[in-house]
């Protein structure tokens, strides 16, 4: 299972517009941090995209991404769906509408949000995503890649975390709930949230995301979601073995 890191940024993304602190204006690429968005692509070739923001066809681009099987939502945030719209062209390689997993919030919020899509009165044609949204309850299955979620605070806001294997990714994420502790067990890989150093109502900090890491007791922790607060070397300097800031761009390679 290969994992594609298409953007590890905040909903501004680094650099910020109108920003000159030293991270926006860096030379170092691992600084420019497009929205969240992960790519999970299976040895068949079956992929599954995570989160589609506003981004998303730059990104698509720059990875060559041809296929996508289908797109598993995290949550209904502006930097996590505002990307839908160019579904449209996978739907004309891939020959079918597209599956869109999420929960039922999240799926409320997509259908209002590009309400043209979902509408029967809408003309139809290759202006027009053609969108499957589907609900998840318990864990899903695309092609060979199994995914179990794993429930997650955003603020006061339940969202979906993500487990496939030995891999894990939370995003968004200020809380793991007692409960799912346990659905981390065993995880070799695991993805968190990490805004900045000072604390934030709905996302974990730097230092509160090594915590967690600790008590996940991953071999490899890789942060995301950074803000411009965190540039990308100095603050690896700094991180302990076994831990690093992810950045776009950065492949994985996991053991099924």
């Amino acid at each position: 299972m290969q994992i594609t890191f298409l953007g590890t940024g905040t909903s501004h993304g680094v650099p910020m517009i109108g920003c000159e602190c030293a991270t926006c204006r860096s030379d170092d690429p691992r600084d420019r941090r497009l929205r969240p968005s992960l790519l999970i692509r299976a040895a068949d070739g079956t992929s599954l995209l995570v989160d589609a923001g506003p981004d998303l066809r730059a990104q698509a681009l720059t990875h060559a991404i041809t296929r996508v099987d289908a797109i598993i939502f995290t949550h209904g945030h502006a930097d996590h769906i505002l990307g839908l719209d160019d579904v449209r062209r996978y739907n004309s390689l891939m020959k079918r509408p597209m599956p869109l997993y999420a929960d039922k919030v999240t799926l409320h919020e997509i259908t209002r949000m590009f309400g043209y899509a979902f509408n029967p009165d809408t003309p139809k044609g290759g202006g027009i995503p053609q969108l499957e949204p589907i609900e998840v309850q318990g864990p899903i299955t695309v092609g060979p890649l199994h995914v179990v979620p794993v429930p997650i605070w955003h603020g006061t806001r339940l969202i979906l975390g993500l487990r496939l294997g030995r891999f894990a990714y939370l995003t968004d994420c200020s809380a793991i709930p007692d409960e799912s502790w346990a659905l981390l067990e065993g995880v070799e890989v695991v993805v968190l949230d990490a805004l900045r150093h000072r604390p934030h109502s709905t996302h974990f900090s730097l230092e509160q995301a090594v915590a967690a890491s600790r008590r996940i007791a991953a071999a490899q922790t890789y942060f995301t979601h950074m803000c411009h607060d965190l540039p990308h070397a100095a603050t690896n300097a700094q991180l302990p073995p076994g831990m690093a800031l992810a950045y776009d761009g950065l492949q994985l390679t996991i053991a099924d």
